[in-house]
């Protein structure tokens, strides 16, 4: 279980030339913190609206040609799901994803036009990793896990590379964690770039594994029918791997949470006044900096990573309509 490096991550940007854009930071005003410059790394304009395209195309594009002919398999709530299928349309291999009856319906059915077989489970009833299981037992294919993988962690990390190179004054920087691959590979990259940055993970408290796995310092487990409660599906998972809990308990500063009448208002704020389209996981960020300003890391440039914007029609209206929730 070796850690990451930052050789390992610039060697996944160079692998990732023309599958995954080099996305900008957009300013954001915040009138309430008028001495702190703040951005958002929008990964929702990659070409499958999430970061997820980072780690699995670069997991994918690791594979050995024997590997290939396999196809792939995966699962995932949605945004991994068609990272992989669009690495694997991208390299004509076949892929199969299994994912929960409870996934947002405009993921699903974007992971299928992506030419993926679309397996569904019951997440209150079978675990994800089981199914695949069952069906790598009928056809063994390429495990491409969300975030259990070394590549996987490398290339979520490239993010990193690229808010450096973009504003290397940067001081704080706030990121989603579920599995903990995009926190960990960030918290790599920028740490080794520039030490004195702080990385701060941030989780609703409706799903708020991976901070008390922090606090307890040992991985920590929730059931899903306690995830499944926050709107942010994107961190829905139950439990970090014992490989990306390794990486964030050495390289990130902190994992804070919010709640979900913090989560609406942030993603109406993103929606509204930076006029960008988000899942509400990707207003996590935004929504622990307006909750925890006080006591977070002081900053004068601060990055948000707005993971995605793959989010459903109806819950776009509705976080438009009715940012609290009532």
């Amino acid at each position: 279980m070796d850690f990451v490096t930052l050789s390992d991550i610039e060697q996944a940007q160079v692998r990732l030339r023309g599958l995954a854009r080099h996305t900008p930071l957009l300013p954001l005003a915040v009138p309430e913190l008028p001495e702190e410059a703040v951005y958002l790394k929008a990964e929702s304009l990659q070409p499958i609206g999430s970061f997820k395209i980072r780690g699995a195309a670069n997991r994918i594009l690791a594979l050995s040609a024997e590997e290939r002919a396999q196809g792939v398999i995966a699962y995932s709530s949605g945004n991994h799901a068609q990272g992989v299928a669009y690495a694997a349309r991208a390299l004509g291999l076949s892929a199969v994803i299994v994912m929960p009856t409870n996934a947002p319906a405009v993921k699903v059915a974007a992971t299928r036009a992506l030419g993926a077989e679309v397996v569904l489970y019951d997440p209150a009833h079978e675990r994800r990793e089981d199914v695949a299981a069952r069906l790598q037992a009928q056809r063994p294919r390429i495990l491409v896990p969300p975030f259990d993988d070394s590549y996987v962690i490398a290339g979520q990390g490239t993010a990193g590379l690229e808010i450096f190179r973009d504003l290397p004054e940067v001081e704080l920087v706030l990121a989603p964690v579920g599995g903990g691959g995009l926190l960990s590979g960030l918290a790599v990259a920028l740490k080794a770039l520039k030490p004195s940055i702080k990385i701060i993970g941030v989780e609703p408290e409706l799903a708020a594994d991976a901070q008390a796995s922090l606090r307890a310092g040992h991985v920590v487990e929730w059931p899903a029918a306690d995830t499944n409660r926050t709107l942010a599906d994107g961190v829905r998972t139950l439990r970090l791997s014992e490989l990306t809990f390794r990486h964030i308990r050495t390289y990130a500063d902190d994992i804070v949470t919010v709640s979900e009448a913090d989560l609406r208002r942030a993603a109406h704020r993103l929606l509204t006044e930076a006029r960008v389209v988000v899942e509400p996981t990707a207003a996590l960020p935004l929504a622990a900096l307006l909750r925890h300003r006080a006591t977070l890391p002081p900053s004068r440039h601060t990055v948000l990573l707005l993971s995605g914007g793959n989010v459903d029609p109806a819950t776009l209206a509705d976080l438009l309509a009715d940012p609290v929730g009532d």
